[in-house]
């Protein structure tokens, strides 16, 4: 019968003799060279078969949570120009509304210090206990602005207070995003990791589309008067309900497979030796900082094309086309609607040829589109504007249908919500969350209504050499964790031929080395030299095979 090889923490020292007799260790011989050492092959019960009702829960309670967190977070944007009078001396002139989009930017500069601390805790604490924590700080942050007295009541203090509830809200969304794809990227089945993944944005934007559609709707029935009144408060207080619900969805579900393997293997005393415990942020942008930058590009170009639609959009149709503050929201929802359901099939395609193909067809459709979508939107009528944000939704769907796939793949489990929250959020506070306001300012001062499309075109330039450089990560494990896939079946036919399998990569597994000669080494691993302070393997026989759920 094979024998299988585990790491022992309990083994003496390299070159010791006291392990030589009865335990079955490989004491290393004097005068000879290091010996070689493999992974060992994957067996079926490292194979983490995803159960079905689980994996449901799991995306449900993401896909709900992170629609309330963006409801909040969104309706701002769409009450941008009413907050410039509320919330700024003269608020009725362009000052105004300059304000009102800083105090809109101002909030992202809080997300990376968001993404820093919740990133960290989501490698140390789980993934679950986190992403809850920022659901609570969200919805209170936004009930909040609900309840602030306006600038005619204690003028000045009443901007210092709404930047305050902003920075908040930047702070719980800085962990949001990168813990919901981190979280939902880990549950996936890997042939089915796009599609499930970009499930998630469509609750972004179905949330956004909620956001719109109330703003819209109390508009329609209170009238600009009321709602500069009083009616702007009523969305934000719906954060308190809201809130509630999503954070009902989010206690409902586990901790994903991924992150619960690799506390279960730190916890173990038998553990291997590949599997480490959570990384510092000093050990994240040491050793991956090319990956940050890769991550940061194309967080810049898909967000600069997604903000620009969903919350400057409204202002640009009103303050630059001259639509009224109803249609200038109206015009937008149908398009977000459209937006979320196709976003679910690009994340499906993705799976079957690839995330990078879809990531270069977004940023064509920007290049390529984007200045003919703005001249449709200035032609001033509804069809043609209508068609030139279908363009620059289109370009969003494949754009950010696959980040939440691709993006937390370019990390291993242990620095992967650490690695995501500081590349995505540095990246929307430096380039996304600015959107709206560099976008206003520029045509402000050129006085070319063209500018957003000039400033998207060069982001999703950008965004096309990082692309460009981007492993392909399709079909494949995530790094530093072990295959996930829909059925046993899957899981037997995967082991039985993983050494003819490309998509496979068992020295990036969190498996145990073994001697490179031994029975159970991998022949497509490469061949090491034990790591310095590693102690030598144990040999024992090989647990039952099983497959895990």
């Amino acid at each position: 019968m094979p024998k299988d090889v585990h790491h022992n923490s309990a083994a003496a020292p390299p070159g010791s003799s006291a392990g030589s007799h009865g335990t079955g260790r490989a004491a290393r011989p004097a005068g000879k060279s290091a010996p070689r050492f493999r992974k060992r092959r994957l067996r079926v019960d490292d194979v983490t078969v995803v159960e079905r009702p689980m994996l449901r829960k799991a995306v449900g309670g993401s896909v709900v949570g992170n629609g309330m967190e963006w409801f909040d977070f969104g309706i701002y944007g769409y009450l941008a120009v009413t907050m410039g009078q509320l919330f700024f001396a003269g608020g009725a002139e362009g000052e105004g509304l300059l304000g009102s989009l800083a105090v809109f930017a101002v909030s992202f500069l809080a997300r990376p210090i968001g993404g820093l601390v919740f990133g960290r805790l989501g490698d140390r604490i789980g993934r679950q206990r986190t992403l809850a924590a920022t659901m609570i700080m969200m919805a209170a942050s936004t009930f909040a602005i609900g309840l602030l007295p306006t600038y005619a009541a204690i003028g000045g203090w009443a901007t210092v207070l709404l930047v305050l509830c902003r920075l908040l809200q930047g702070f719980s969304t800085g962990g949001e995003y990168a813990g919901a794809t981190t979280f939902v990227s880990e549950y996936a089945p890997d042939k089915r990791r796009g599609f499930l993944a970009s499930i998630l944005d469509t609750g972004s934007y179905l949330g956004f589309a909620l956001g719109a559609a109330v703003v819209s709707l109390l508009q329609v029935v209170l009238g600009n008067e009321t709602m500069l009144e009083w009616g702007w408060r009523v969305p934000f207080l719906l954060a308190g309900p809201l809130g509630l619900i999503g954070l009902y969805f989010r206690m409902r579900i586990e901790e994903s497979p991924a992150f619960q393997a690799a506390q279960d293997a730190q916890e173990d005393k038998a553990k291997s030796a590949a599997v480490d415990g959570p990384m510092t942020y000093r050990q994240i942008i040491a050793g991956f900082w090319r990956p940050i930058v890769m991550a940061m590009l194309l967080v810049a170009a898909a967000n600069t094309v997604g903000y620009a639609l969903t919350s400057y959009m409204p202002t640009y149709l009103q303050e630059t086309m001259g639509y009224d503050a109803f249609q200038g929201t109206l015009l937008t929802i149908p398009v977000l609607v459209l937006l979320s359901a196709f976003i679910p099939l690009t994340g499906r395609l993705s799976d079957r040829i690839g995330r990078r193909p879809v990531l270069m067809i977004g940023s064509l459709i920007t290049i390529v589109l984007g200045i003919p979508a703005f001249l449709l939107i200035g032609m001033g009528n509804v069809v043609a504007t209508f068609a030139g944000l279908a363009v620059l939704g289109a370009a969003t769907a494949f754009y950010v249908g696959n980040l939440a796939s691709a993006l937390p793949a370019l990390f291993p489990t242990a620095g992967r919500y650490g690695s995501m929250g500081i590349a995505y959020n540095f990246a929307v506070a430096i380039f996304g969350g600015t959107t709206p306001l560099i976008t206003q300012a520029l045509i402000e001062a050129t006085g070319d209504d063209l500018m957003p499309a000039y400033y998207l075109t060069i982001m999703s330039v950008l965004g096309l050499l990082a692309i460009w450089r981007m492993p392909e990560s399709a079909k494949r494990p995530l790094p530093g964790a072990l295959p996930s896939v829909d059925t046993q079946a899957e899981a037997r036919d995967l082991v039985a031929g993983q050494d003819n399998n490309p998509l496979l990569s068992i020295g990036d597994m969190p498996l145990d080395l073994v001697p490179a000669g031994h029975a159970t080494a991998s022949p497509s691993a490469e061949a090491v030299a034990l790591p310095a302070g590693m102690e030598l393997p144990e040999v024992r026989e090989p647990e039952a095979v099983g497959t895990r759920g």
